[in-house]
């Protein structure tokens, strides 16, 4: 059981250290997660990780060039969900948590992670990242570039003292990032169905990111092989239904709990899946035939025809198609828990399942 082996409080390797840091880790945190721990042992080993893992990320992209640590820490301090290293720490309790190697694989997921912002900014031209400038505004692009290049590289040594394994691993999930990057820059081909082709994407860019540190979690905490498995089913499941959950929070939204102005993937011409179902939608009523005129149009730059689509997407078919397919990944992920030990971690990640098919009820 999973009980046996989560530590009491004060036995986690190296879970002092990370004091009253800024960046330390909290139940509040976890609540903006949806995340519930109810049982005090689990919450204190993922607290005592997550704390560890700080330090750890701060260390890790220092460098002999101030400039270069002064960037690569840039978005390290700018903060964040942290969802990544949670995963790992939560597949984690399925074994030993307090496996020496567990931090440093939380760390290589989320120095993959962060690596992608830095390229993704450059991408988007995006100006702020976390409530920050992003490094592409704040120096310039080729600066962005490279220090995106420099942490997968800081990634890529600390997956090798982890071994063969974690380093092919590592490798595999870049490169799905990369293709799903791709394929969202070319766009569905002709013979492609864009629902599919952006059900894919998302699947490559944030599902394989989580599922392999759902995997990491069992696989360096010494999880039972089938264990292992049934934690990165579920992570990739879980991460595909996040992300989806955030595209219908940027429609449905009135407040910026999706961390966007509601609308802003309408805005800029985001091709997200409840506008997705709205332009394949058949539905001759007024509406819908209005809703498909002005999103055929493009980026709605246009005050008065963004206010309108927000307006017809909130109250159409489409959105509730979104969220009967939010909720299907949801249960999916649900499901793929399945093979673990009835316990208090299992019950947490079942935790995010809830969150996730009702956040956007």
């Amino acid at each position: 059981m999973v009980d046996s082996v989560v530590n009491p409080a004060g036995e986690r390797s190296g879970a002092s250290g990370s004091g009253g840091r800024r960046g330390r880790a909290s139940t509040s945190q976890f609540g903006a997660l949806g995340l519930n721990l109810a049982d005090p042992r689990v919450e204190v080993s993922v607290l005592g990780l997550l704390d560890t893992v700080e330090v750890e990320l701060r260390a890790s992209v220092a460098s002999a060039d101030p400039f270069v640590t002064e960037a690569a820490r840039h978005l390290v301090e700018a903060g964040g969900k942290r969802f990544r290293p949670l995963l790992v720490a939560l597949g984690a309790q399925f074994g030993d948590p307090t496996s020496a190697q567990v931090v440093p694989a939380a760390v290589v997921m989320e120095l993959t992670h962060l690596a992608t912002l830095y390229h993704d900014d450059v991408m988007d031209e995006a100006a702020v990242r976390r409530g920050a400038p992003s490094a592409n505004s704040r120096w310039t692009n080729s600066v962005a570039i490279l220090v995106g290049d420099y942490l997968f590289a800081r990634a890529a040594d600390i997956a090798a003292d982890l071994g063969p394994e974690a380093v092919r691993l590592q490798a595999r999930t870049f490169a799905r990032l990369v293709h799903g990057q791709i394929a969202e820059t070319v766009g569905p081909r002709a013979d492609d169905d864009p629902v599919t082709h952006y059900l894919h994407v998302i699947a490559e860019k944030t599902g394989s990111l989580i599922a392999t540190s759902a995997r990491f979690g069992g696989m360096f905490g010494g999880a039972a092989p089938e264990h292992v498995e049934a934690l990165a089913g579920y992570g990739e499941t879980i991460g595909v239904a996040f992300q989806l959950s955030d595209d219908l929070l940027d429609i449905a939204s009135e407040s910026v709990q999706s961390g966007k102005t509601p609308g802003t993937d309408l805005r800029e011409g985001v091709p997200t899946l409840p506008v997705l179902y709205a332009r394949e939608a058949d539905d001759s009523d007024a509406s819908s035939v209005r809703l498909r005129e002005i999103l055929a149009t493009g980026p709605l730059t246009d005050d008065a025809l963004h206010a309108e689509a927000l307006g017809l997407l909130r109250e159409s078919p489409a959105l509730k198609r979104s969220r009967e397919t939010v909720r299907s990944y949801a249960e999916e992920a649900r499901a793929q828990l399945a093979p673990l030990p009835h316990g208090p971690s299992r019950s947490a990640l079942e935790s995010l399942c809830d969150y996730i098919a009702d956040r956007t009820s």
